[in-house]
C-alpha cells in the first residue's frame, strides 16, 4: 500500500483535519515523536488512535499528574512474590513505557505539562535511546513502530510545569486549534447519529460563541456541541416542553456547557448567566427583540 493510499485509509475515520494528518502520519512514519499542543476536544487523540489502528499496533494513554512517578511510567516488581520469591524478570509488572517499547506501540501522555520532572528524564532518555535500563530485569529496546507522543493544553496553567527547552528538542511539535464550524457540524452529526440540521446548527454556533466570549476564560469544545445536541433530543421526547424549542435548546446548554466553561475571575457573572446570554443572542438578537430568561 502506498503512503497516499496508508493515509486515506487512516483518513476514513476522522471528519476534517487532512493537514493535521498529513503532518503527523509524516512525523511518525520518519520515526520522530511529536508533541500535539490545543485545546481539548480537537481530535488528538482520534488522529493517533486511527494511525495505530491502520498500523496494527498499540495505543497506550498515560493521563500527565503528578502521580504518574518514573516508577509509575516504567513498571515495578510485584511486592508480595518478591516476598515470597526474590527479584526476577518474571516478577517484574511493566508499566506503559516498557509496555509500548516492547510491543511497538505509541505511548500517548496526555497533559505532558502536568508530569513531575524527574519522570520527564526518564521519558526522555527512552525517546533518546530508544532503550531503557531496569534494575534486575535488563536492558529493554523498543520495537521499531515504538513511538511517544505527547499532548499539551496551552490554554490551561493550573497545575502545569513550564516545559525545558531540553524537552522540546526532544519533539517534532503540531500546534492544533480548532476545526471551522462545518466540520464541527459534521462531527456532531457523526457522533451523535442526529440529522436534526437546525438543532446541530444551533448547538455548534453556542458552543463555538463561549470560545471568544468577553467573560471566559475557557470556552467548550464540540464535545459541548455534542452532549448538548443528545441533551435536546431525549428532553424533546419527554415532551415537557409544549413545542418552546428555544427553551428546550437552552436548558440542554445549560447542562452541557455549564462544567465547560470557566468565567473570568475578574467577573462576576456565573457559567449560567453567560450561557443564557449566549443563547439570547442566538434566538433573539433582531434588532428590537431582546427576552431574558431567569437560570434560578
Amino acid at each position: 500500500m502506498t503512503a497516499a493510499a496508508r493515509r486515506d485509509e487512516v483518513a476514513a475515520g476522522i471528519v476534517g483535519r487532512r493537514r493535521e494528518l498529513d503532518l503527523v502520519l509524516a512525523a511518525v512514519s520518519a520515526g520522530r515523536d511529536i508533541l500535539l499542543e490545543g485545546p481539548p476536544g480537537t481530535s488528538k487523540s482520534t488522529i493517533l488512535r486511527a494511525i495505530t489502528a491502520s498500523w496494527g499496533v498499540p495505543f497506550v494513554l498515560v493521563e500527565g499528574n503528578a502521580e504518574l512517578t518514573p516508577a509509575r511510567l516504567v513498571g515495578h516488581h510485584n511486592p508480595a512474590r518478591v516476598l515470597r520469591e526474590d527479584y526476577s524478570e518474571d516478577n517484574f509488572v511493566p508499566g506503559p513505557l516498557v509496555s509500548a517499547m516492547r510491543e511497538g506501540g505509541f505511548l500517548y501522555i496526555e497533559e505532558l505539562n502536568r508530569a513531575p520532572e524527574d519522570t520527564l528524564n526518564v521519558l526522555l532518555a527512552a525517546m533518546a535511546e530508544r532503550e531503557v535500563a531496569v534494575p534486575r530485569v535488563g536492558t529493554i529496546a523498543a520495537l521499531p513502530t515504538f513511538r511517544v507522543l505527547g499532548s499539551m493544553n496551552p490554554f490551561d496553567d493550573v497545575g502545569t510545569a513550564r516545559i525545558s527547552d531540553s524537552v522540546y528538542d526532544r519533539w517534532c511539535r503540531l500546534a492544533v486549534g480548532y476545526q471551522d464550524e462545518a466540520d464541527e457540524r459534521d462531527i456532531v452529526v457523526a457522533r451523535t447519529g442526529r440529522a436534526d440540521e437546525t438543532l446541530v446548527a444551533d448547538a455548534v454556533a453556542i458552543t463555538r460563541a463561549t470560545r471568544g466570549h468577553p467573560e471566559l476564560r475557557r470556552g467548550s469544545s464540540v464535545r459541548g456541541a455534542i452532549d448538548l445536541v443528545a441533551v435536546a433530543t431525549e428532553l424533546a421526547a419527554l415532551g415537557s416542553y409544549d413545542g418552546d424549542r428555544p427553551r428546550l435548546v437552552l436548558d440542554a446548554a445549560l447542562l452541557a456547557l455549564s462544567a465547560r466553561i470557566a468565567v473570568d475571575e475578574t467577573g462576576d457573572a456565573t457559567p449560567e448567566e453567560v450561557i443564557t446570554r449566549i443563547w439570547e443572542d442566538r434566538f433573539f438578537s433582531r434588532p428590537g427583540v431582546r427576552r431574558r430568561v431567569s437560570t434560578g
